[in-house]
């Protein structure tokens, strides 16, 4: 149903049978991780005027990957990770990946090494 780079690949879906007989589907629920539970692989300081999309661009080489920044980071709002400039924000992979498990950060092996 999602993309494998979704925040919502691989949670459990229901079907709700509207009045009319139409069926929809959709995602149970997302619990959020816990930040400290996520395998760091990078920090990225954060300057003045950046975007939290920009930063995913450059860290993961996917600029829709910022809810990982929120993620990594304990907030619900990707924009509130880039208010404060010098704010050090966690890199990691998504939950239930360690280090080493094959992921890329921003196509490059080892990662970006920003910080």
């Amino acid at each position: 149903m999602f993309s494998i780079t979704s925040r919502y690949q691989g949670i459990p879906t229901a079907v709700h049978e509207l009045p009319d007989g139409r069926k929809v589907t959709y995602v149970r629920r997302r619990l959020l991780p816990h930040p400290e539970e996520l395998a760091q692989i990078g920090e990225h300081v954060v300057v003045a005027g950046e975007r939290a999309d920009r930063i995913a661009g450059q860290e993961f080489g996917d600029a829709e990957q910022a809810w990982r920044l929120a993620d990594a980071n304990n907030v619900l709002d990707p924009d509130e990770l880039v208010t404060e400039p010098g704010r050090r924000l966690r890199i990691t992979l998504p939950a239930g990946l360690p280090p080493g498990g094959g992921v890329l950060n921003s196509g490059v092996p080892g990662g970006a090494g920003h910080g």
